[in-house]
């Protein structure tokens, strides 16, 4: 009796991990249609977002979810084996990697945007920062992106120009560096902590302040001289199981409709 009773009780327990198990590497069918898995920097949040709403009214079998992060963080997750349909990155080092590594349909990966960097402030801008210069003042407290990310190497990029310049000098970059308080992996991590006033002053990319902390924080331009422009790459991850749906959100992100999207948000796109 004891044996029979056990059986379907260990039956059942078999099935519910065979379901869990399906359920974990078959991401790309729900209940109500096909499951399209967006990989993209953290920056493209706001912009994506609204074209990836575009892309499910054209398409309404078709759910399209993402995962905002910082580019490093999306390229270590698809090279251990995360499942993506499309990726796209805050500089082209990451994309070629993957690139390189066999993980990417390399003739889907285009350029669909570029962007700038630019010094943000608390809205109550309490240190006072109004030009590159306040940047070096002692005790400032400043927030960057940490040297693997997309934004905190165009910033090294940035004050290494500045180290160059008679104007600066390598000092000036000695005392900016001094004044960081905390290295962030992605640039949300950056935007919230100045508009939150945790830090007096942030250096990220101009797209990257979404509408929740657009009235928290005020930008500082920074001079083209030695600013840095940073490309985005798009592409189709070559384990997808949904390729053509796949580059038809990539050919939608770089049609006249997904770029005045990510102009509005303040990419630089390739109409300009």
């Amino acid at each position: 009796m004891k044996a029979k009773a056990f059986t379907p009780i260990l039956l059942c327990a078999v099935v519910s991990v065979l379901v869990i198990t399906c359920g974990c590497t078959m991401p790309t069918q729900t209940a109500q249609g096909k499951q399209l898995t967006v990989f993209a920097a953290a920056s493209l949040t706001d912009a994506f977002t609204e074209i990836g709403q575009s892309y499910h009214a054209q398409h309404p079998d078709i759910n399209v979810s993402f995962n905002f992060d910082g580019s490093q963080i999306l390229r270590a997750q698809i090279e251990q084996g995360a499942y993506a349909d499309v990726f796209a990155a805050a500089n082209m080092r990451y994309m070629n990697s993957l690139k390189d590594e066999g993980l990417m349909i390399n003739s889907s990966v285009t350029v669909f945007a570029k962007n700038k960097l630019v010094v943000i402030v608390p809205k109550s801008n309490p240190a006072r920062i109004s030009n590159m210069s306040d940047l070096a003042r002692p005790e400032t407290k400043l927030v960057i992106g940490t040297k693997d990310s997309p934004c905190g190497e165009y910033t090294l990029q940035m004050l290494g120009k500045m180290a160059n310049d008679t104007t600066y000098g390598q000092e000036y970059k000695n005392r900016v560096l001094s004044n960081v308080v905390s290295q962030e992996p992605n640039v949300m991590g950056i935007v919230t902590k100045v508009a939150l006033g945790e830090a007096d002053v942030g250096i990220v990319t101009i797209s990257d302040v979404s509408s929740q902390y657009k009235d928290k924080v005020e930008k500082v331009t920074i001079p083209d001289t030695f600013n840095i422009v940073a490309q985005y790459p798009i592409g189709v991850v070559s384990g997808s199981k949904n390729a053509q749906q796949a580059q038809n959100f990539v050919d939608l992100v770089n049609s006249r409709e997904g770029q005045a999207v990510l102009q509005k948000y303040g990419f630089i796109v390739q109409q300009d």
